[in-house]
């Protein structure tokens, strides 16, 4: 059995999500957001969300990370931004010395609905058949549900 904790990072919602991964079967353990107080310092939700993902990691004893990769987008400043929250979150991880895997986008939502480039609506409705215990409240808890999953899927075959 692999436990494994997803993180879709974001500076204003960080999802996570920890599934157990046995052979072909998955299991659901827990998910949530984490979310940093908006007026806050730029170094205080950061320091937030490396905390709470610490408490996550201490929580559950996760195996595995897996985490997206992180694109340019057309908003330098937003890409800046969502980079340091994907740092806090993989530096609370690595500080627990879990091995951590980064896939693109793409690549999640192609291991998990066998198209690159589907919405978050086919994630969801993904999640959800995959793993019908897990009942995301929000699209950021949602896709750290698929990247878990993903990395479960990917994994066995080193892709």
């Amino acid at each position: 059995m692999t436990r494994i904790i997803g993180i879709d990072p974001g500076l204003l919602h960080t999802g996570w999500a920890i599934i157990e991964s046995t052979g072909s079967n998955r299991k659901y353990i827990a998910s949530g957001v984490v979310l940093p107080n908006k007026s806050e310092t730029l170094s205080n939700r950061l320091v937030y969300i490396f905390r709470q993902v610490s408490i996550i990691c201490e929580n559950f004893q996760p195996d595995e990370c897996s985490i997206e990769i992180t694109f340019v987008n057309k908003n330098p400043q937003t890409t800046l931004a969502l980079g340091h929250a994907r740092a806090a979150a993989i530096v609370a991880v690595a500080d627990k010395n879990i091995p951590i895997f980064e896939y693109e986008p793409n690549k999640i939502k192609k291991a998990l609905t066998s198209a690159g480039h589907a919405d978050k609506d086919q994630v969801y409705k993904m999640v959800r058949m995959l793993l019908p215990a897990a009942q995301p409240k929000t699209p950021d808890e949602s896709d750290a549900i698929a990247i878990a999953l993903a990395h479960s899927n990917m994994s066995k075959f080193n892709l």
